[in-house]
């Protein structure tokens, strides 16, 4: 690859990266914390390929760039739905479409409609039993259902820029994790369970991140308040462009701020996608994945090192792993 191709590349990833919902770190994460609350074989045939559920969180993002239909299958912008849409918007995609238009849905985001229909292409996978789009669909759902816990995913104010807070997007969802996800607790004691509902579950999960906007913009409001505008930004080189960024100090305060909301968001994704993944596979009549029945040594030590929330520290987290997954 010549020096200019090379560096093209490199830009595309930053921007890309730049733009991704959760950020790669999250994603990654999240994915990898989903396949320890699953029950055996399901666990173990996961497990087994770990590898590419990790390293493929983030794709959907990556489709982007090339797929025009890509972006609002990540988001819903639930005020253009109506004053109450996140109550009454309907839970099967054949009523939304007849209520609001496929094309409108379409304009303003369909991500939860768009996670059922990536349960089902799961469902239809796991019935298959073909172990590529098994784990196709499983990585990609997954994303899809992290992207919808993040609050301002569900907001035509999606990056604080109708409020004189643009740029609060990236900073809530990938700047701060990247800053504190070393003291996340990433532990969580659910174990997969199956929903005989998926909509009105994913639904649910939803509404809670919508109500948590207010509140994370006002918050970015009253610590605004304490730095001027020297401290809360800095300049630096992007693109050979200078670029105002947040500092690491706004980002720590405001992190400080928020309390516990980021590490609790991540915790709730990990969980739901725990549950689709396990209800795919249920709904396909459990079928043998010829996974391991023994759990192999590097099951088990994750494990320990997860239920002790020991993963960073022992270089078990994949997307901070300094070690090739490999």
């Amino acid at each position: 690859m010549s020096a200019r191709k090379f560096a093209f590349h490199l830009v595309l990833l930053i921007t890309i990266v730049g733009l991704s919902s959760w950020g790669f770190l999250v994603h990654r994460t999240i994915n990898q914390t989903a396949v320890y609350n699953l029950p055996a074989p399901l666990q173990g045939f996961f497990h087994e390929h770990m590898k590419y559920l990790v390293e493929n969180a983030p794709r959907p993002d990556l489709r982007r760039n090339s797929d025009k239909t890509e972006d609002t299958k990540h988001f819903i912008n639930v005020e253009a739905f109506g004053s109450n849409a996140i109550n009454e918007m309907p839970y099967d995609w054949t009523l939304a479409v007849k209520k609001y238009s496929e094309d409108t849905l379409k304009k303003y985001g369909w991500g939860p409609y768009n996670a059922i229909q990536q349960l089902e292409h799961l469902t239809q996978a796991f019935k298959s039993q073909n172990k590529d789009s098994i784990l196709f669909y499983a990585a990609d759902l997954g994303h899809y259902i992290g992207d919808l816990h993040v609050p301002l995913h569900t907001t035509l104010n999606y990056d604080g820029q109708l409020t004189g807070q643009k740029g609060l997007h990236s900073l809530w969802e990938s700047f701060i994790p990247d800053l504190r996800i070393d003291q996340y607790q990433l532990y969580s004691q659910h174990k997969a369970i199956y929903i005989k509902n998926p909509s009105e579950a994913l639904w649910k999960d939803v509404r809670f991140a919508y109500n948590l906007v207010p509140q994370l913009l006002q918050k970015e409001k009253e610590v605004t308040a304490k730095f001027t505008a020297d401290t809360k930004y800095k300049t630096q080189m992007r693109y050979g462009k200078e670029t105002k960024v947040y500092t690491k100090e706004f980002a720590e305060a405001y992190a400080t701020e928020l309390g516990p909301t980021i590490n609790t968001q991540l915790i709730s994704a990990a969980n739901m996608i725990t549950d689709f993944w396990y209800t795919a596979w249920v709904n396909a009549g459990k079928p043998n994945l010829e996974a391991s029945r023994s759990m192999s040594e590097e099951l088990e030590k994750e494990l320990k090192a997860y239920r002790s929330n020991e993963l960073i520290k022992n270089d078990l987290l994949f997307s901070k792993k300094t070690k090739s997954l490999d």
